[in-house]
């Protein structure tokens, strides 16, 4: 089961860019999520299912409708155009690895440690 943490907010953002820098995590990773599309629910259950727990991977998850400012800021800040549903590999500060709608897999997460 995904334990998602909620990115709501421009602090929780930068919480993400910083964390992925440490030592501590081995990426982070951000789910874009559109309430009112059924693409994005099949593909969010199908992570879901598929995803195996990691826990040096924190799971971020974005309501795009509900906090749309936060949305654009990502696609700007990590320098992706803004797909929904989208899912986004941090590490460094920089987006490693990022898919859109049906190509979002959770087999993105399996990232060697450094």
């Amino acid at each position: 089961m995904v334990s998602w943490k909620v990115l709501d907010s421009v602090e929780k953002l930068e919480e993400i860019i910083s964390l992925s820098s440490t030592s501590e995590v081995d990426a982070v990773a951000i789910f874009k999520h559109s309430t009112r599309c059924s693409i994005s629910s099949i593909s969010l259950k199908r992570f879901e299912l598929d995803y195996q727990v990691n826990p040096k991977i924190p799971m971020f998850f974005l309501d795009l409708l509900r906090f749309r400012p936060v949305s654009n800021l990502v696609a700007s800040t990590f320098d992706v155009e803004h797909e929904s549903p989208q899912l986004l590999v941090i590490k460094n500060g920089k987006c490693i690895s990022h898919a859109s709608h049906m190509e979002i897999s959770a087999d993105m997460l399996k990232i060697q440690s450094a």
